[in-house]
């Protein structure tokens, strides 16, 4: 427990000091590390239980997207401010230096294997980002409604703009609506 504690402020340490080489705002960069150390701790605990890494990685980026848009949220800044140092303890790097090593040592065996767990990682990272947007996109907008089988976002509005079709003084004549 306690060799997690220390990763998890090695983490801390390094998104911070990232941040700081990448010129952030000095009034974020506690945030981003803070974000950078809680991804770091779910990879290292899922990790630690015998996950994946693959599914330890999308976790772990799920985690640093939705601490990312709270902090966004909170301090009103953007969302890749965060998220940038969020995902950086789940970046795949130990792996693209594994596949350039077993390229030159000419074993194609294990470079396939590095090259197809790096990007498996690339893609449940990007997965993770895009459905934590996703969600907050829907859920900022709030128009989100499900009537059993079919998406109705929006109706409320729809029926303002057509309001001449629920209006019973209207005319049944509609040629008025339309510009010659």
């Amino acid at each position: 427990m306690i060799d997690i504690g220390i990763k998890t402020i090695g983490f801390f340490i390094a998104v911070f000091s990232f941040s700081v080489l990448i010129n952030s705002p000095r009034k974020y960069l506690l945030w981003a590390g803070i974000a950078g150390a809680a991804s770091g701790f779910i990879y290292i605990i899922c990790v630690e239980t015998g996950w994946n890494p693959v599914i330890a990685s999308f976790w772990s980026a799920l985690a640093a997207g939705l601490i990312s848009h709270i902090f966004a949220r909170i301090l009103k800044a953007p969302v890749t401010m965060f998220l940038i140092g969020g995902i950086l303890p789940t970046v795949p790097g130990n792996g693209i230096y594994q596949i350039m090593n077993s390229m030159l040592q000419n074993d194609r065996v294990m470079t396939g294997y590095y090259l197809t767990q790096t990007i498996e990682i690339a893609g449940a990272i990007a997965l993770a980002i895009f459905l934590m947007d996703t969600l907050f996109k829907v859920i900022r907008r709030g128009d989100w409604k499900q009537d059993s089988l079919r998406y109705t976002g929006g109706m409320e509005e729809r029926k303002k703009r057509d309001d001449w079709k629920y209006c019973r003084s209207c005319t049944d004549d509609r040629s008025e609506y339309f510009i010659d």
